[in-house]
């Protein structure tokens, strides 16, 4: 039984022209323990999948899956109080800008005490012995001062590892990293990325890791998902996606990174034409289609995902690219 299954998750936001789907037949298994990664430009769905399976989207939303459970329970049928305690006690998600995510009015030890209260500390002296031992266990030296500090007076870098101190607060199975280094020089990115993955490690914990940067999931990721205008295109284990990528999105994003390419020697990788469209005005079929070198007339349909071996890709010419024969 997977920690987390996702199964054809769905998501329609409201707006002046209608209703558009902002996240379309989302699909993923996480096991206990396991690391997955998720990829894809900037309004492909990857935090809109996240924030659906936590129940933090507005009114404005409407959501449907086939099927959206935790540890085999079924989230959509339960109550939003069960819900909210579910997903509470065993997922936390840590957002790309902690400064938006901590209240500027109260100093850390306020808002680290707040969380841990919720989660069972009752008394002030234990909410601050497991404050200080999640500060240090996040890397933080100057425990004192950080838990008597508010957020304004730190760096974006400590700022992060406070979130992370707070997400760890109730032992979540599942970690959710939203971008988590987007605010970070490289260097403390680099640092940042290996404290999150000796956590998750220590802790045993499963982990969702959304990025931008391939380069990042290939270090860290067991299994990685790619996405492109609200849809899963293809995922599979990182050495699939690495070794024996079929997409043409993949291969476009794959060709920018050092990579030991498997193909045959004629072939070569095709840059994308055009620009990603608006999740409003989706092209007709593969929306990946007007851009593609490998698009056919059978591209004017929508393709189906084909799963071959726990590899699934979402394309009706999934070869990875065109040779001349």
């Amino acid at each position: 039984m997977a920690l987390l299954q996702v199964d054809n998750l769905t998501v329609e936001f409201n707006s002046p022209r209608g209703w558009f789907k902002a996240l379309d037949d989302f699909t993923m298994r996480v096991e206990e323990g396991a690391y997955h990664g998720i990829i894809g430009e900037s309004g492909s769905g990857k935090s809109i999948a996240m924030l659906a399976i936590m129940g933090l989207l507005g009114s404005n939303t409407r959501i449907k899956a086939d099927r959206l459970a935790l540890n085999g329970e079924d989230i959509l049928t339960m109550s939003h109080k069960r819900r909210r305690e579910t997903l509470y006690q065993d997922v936390s998600i840590i957002f790309q800008e902690p400064k938006d995510s901590l209240n500027p009015c109260f100093k850390i030890k306020t808002q680290l005490r707040e969380t841990l209260q919720e989660h069972g500390y009752k008394s002030k002296s234990d909410c601050l012995s497991r404050s200080e031992k999640l500060l240090t266990d996040v890397g933080i030296n100057n425990v004192d001062a950080i838990l008597n500090s508010y957020p304004h007076q730190l760096t974006a870098g400590v700022l992060q590892r406070v979130m992370i101190a707070i997400a760890l607060a109730c032992d979540p199975k599942l970690l959710i990293a939203d971008e988590p280094t987007t605010e970070l020089p490289p260097t403390e990115a680099y640092q940042m990325m290996m404290l999150l993955n000796d956590l998750v490690r220590q802790r045993n914990m499963a982990m969702i890791l959304i990025s931008h940067d391939l380069q990042m999931l290939r270090n860290s990721a067991d299994h990685i998902s790619i996405m492109y205008c609200s849809q899963v295109v293809e995922s599979g284990s990182k050495e699939t996606i690495f070794n024996r990528a079929r997409h043409p999105y993949t291969l476009s994003i794959l060709s920018g990174i050092p990579v030991n390419w498997s193909f045959e020697p004629k072939s070569q990788i095709p840059a994308l034409k055009g620009s990603k469209p608006s999740l409003q005005n989706l092209p007709v079929g593969c929306y990946l289609g007007p851009r593609c070198a490998n698009a056919d007339t059978k591209c004017v349909h929508a393709p189906k995902p084909i799963v071959e071996d726990h590899h699934m890709i979402r394309c009706h010419f999934p070869v990875g690219v065109k040779t001349d024969e």
